[in-house]
């Protein structure tokens, strides 16, 4: 049952509206008086209102202004025995749902009618789809339901719908920017754009004019105005990723734009407003450096009103299962074919690693454990596996060669000449000999990575990871040539 408002200065046209509405199963509010319908339309919040247009006090343009105001889904349709199409223009430019003329048809304003309370459905259904997939994926790319994590979807929950500046802390890795994207989906300022600046990748004489826009000849090579990330960023947020990054003279002019919330396109005189909201992240102490001289403090409050710390992978190792299973799917999908199994060695092997490196370092883990492993089950490498494999690989140093007959013996060796020095880059040591025991092992059997990777005892795909990793040039003529498809 709809509720339908009907207003009309003629009480019979009041009284056949009303029936009609009525007979099919809705419930009607007659009003022949359109001051009193307007004290009224607010607490009875109607389905549809069918005005008449021309009355005494108020016009049915009245009406509709109003319902726009305090019932922006209420659907207005108006209805005049005066039919032209300057107004029929005139009423749907002020946002009429459908314009009648009379005399009309009972047939024709039943059909009106229901077809504004199924528009009305639709646009309720939508709103009620949108809050859906707002809180479906507002967090979809983030994974773990960790006590520490759970913390943080309540925060961000509280704080979505606040104007109120957000820093986000946390290392590298750990996923700061899919929280901020989780604020902004999560946020009133949904609907609008999200701006993503990092501010640590941009020449520092092109910041105010990345930051606040430029007008044509304001530099050399401007040939026309460009909009900055602030008029990008009107009406959603703009995210400034790596802000301790940020120089300190432009961190006074970043200041100064979000305490006035209005900016100055370079070379222009007049000042601009904007509305966006500052959500800004960094994997840096920046009260350390405040103290240090390195931030400013006024900056600092301003940008830390709520702050969000997001842990480290090491704090929340019962996030692993979940974050592999999400982190391994990616890549199915990003690669086109089956990624093997996680099985419970894999796994096991996955949480003796450190993972300093937090999400990143995961995720480049199971790359190499693809690309590396044979059959149907994930195989992960050992912490120490690459540095054992290599190091077994670099063949023993040749015995000693006797001295001949009449040469006095050598001196016995001292306790520098027995060790050879410690390297000051272990890994990059081990990938110089891991890539001469594969350019030796290639140029042997022709490049054949087949018969390479049988020499050397290792499958077909470490020779294809190892060539890529170590960046080895293949021949061209043969590139493939041999090998086992």
């Amino acid at each position: 049952m709809a509720k339908i408002v009907i207003i009309d200065d003629e009480p019979a046209m009041v009284e056949v509206i009303s029936t009609l509405c009525r007979e099919n199963g809705h419930q009607a509010y007659p009003f022949s008086s359109a001051e009193r319908a307007m004290e009224s339309v607010e607490a009875i919040s109607p389905h549809v209102v069918i005005a008449d247009i021309k009355m005494d006090k108020f016009s049915g343009f009245d009406v509709l202004e109003r319902c726009r105001e305090i019932l922006p889904q209420t659907a207005v349709i108006l209805i005049t025995a005066y039919a032209s199409v300057e107004k029929a223009v005139e009423a749907m430019k002020k946002g009429a749902y459908d314009y009648v003329t009379k005399p009309f048809k009972i047939d024709e304003l039943k059909l009106t009618v229901q077809r504004a309370l199924d528009f009305q459905a639709a646009l309720r259904e939508n709103v009620i789809l949108k809050k859906e997939l707002k809180h479906k994926y507002r967090f979809e790319n983030i994974v773990g339901s960790s006590r520490s994590m759970q913390l943080i979807y309540q925060l961000i929950n509280k704080v979505a719908d606040t104007d109120s500046t957000i820093l986000i802390q946390g290392e590298s890795g750990t996923g700061k920017e899919l929280v901020a994207r989780a604020l902004h989906a999560s946020s009133q300022r949904a609907d609008g754009p999200l701006v993503a600046v990092n501010c640590g990748a941009i020449p520092e004489n092109l910041l105010e004019a990345e930051f606040f826009g430029a007008r044509k000849g304001s530099y050399t090579g401007s040939t026309s105005d460009r909009e900055g990330y602030f008029q990008a960023a009107r009406g959603g947020t703009l995210f400034l990723d790596e802000i301790g990054d940020l120089p300190l003279p432009m961190q006074s002019k970043l200041l100064r734009a979000i305490q006035e919330r209005s900016i100055r396109p370079l070379g222009s005189t007049q000042e601009e407003t904007v509305d966006v909201r500052i959500v800004s992240a960094t994997h840096r102490d920046l009260a350390a450096d405040v103290q240090a001289g390195r931030f400013r403090q006024d900056l600092y409050y301003r940008l830390n009103v709520i702050e969000l710390l997001i842990p480290p992978l090491r704090e929340r190792r019962e996030d692993l299962p979940a974050l592999c299973e999400a982190l391994l799917a990616r890549i199915e999908q990003e690669s086109g074919t089956p990624v093997p199994r996680l099985g419970a060695a894999a796994l096991k092997r996955i949480t003796q690693h450190p993972l300093t490196g937090n999400v990143r370092e995961l995720e480049n883990l199971l790359h190499r454990a693809v690309a590396l492993s044979d059959g149907n089950e994930l195989q992960v490498e050992h912490p120490a596996a690459t540095t054992a494999e290599v190091a077994a690989a670099v063949p023993a140093p040749p015995p000693p060669t006797p001295p001949e007959a009449g040469t006095p013996p050598a001196p016995p060796p001292t306790a520098a000449s027995e060790e050879p020095p410690l390297p000051s880059d272990l890994q990059a040591w081990l990938d110089q000999h891991e890539r001469e025991i594969l350019v030796r092992a290639l140029r042997e059997t022709g490049f054949n990575r087949t018969a390479t990777a049988a020499r050397l005892g290792i499958s077909l795909r470490q020779i294809r990871y190892r060539i890529d990793r170590l960046n080895i040039a293949m021949p061209q003529d043969g590139d493939n040539h041999g090998e086992a498809q």
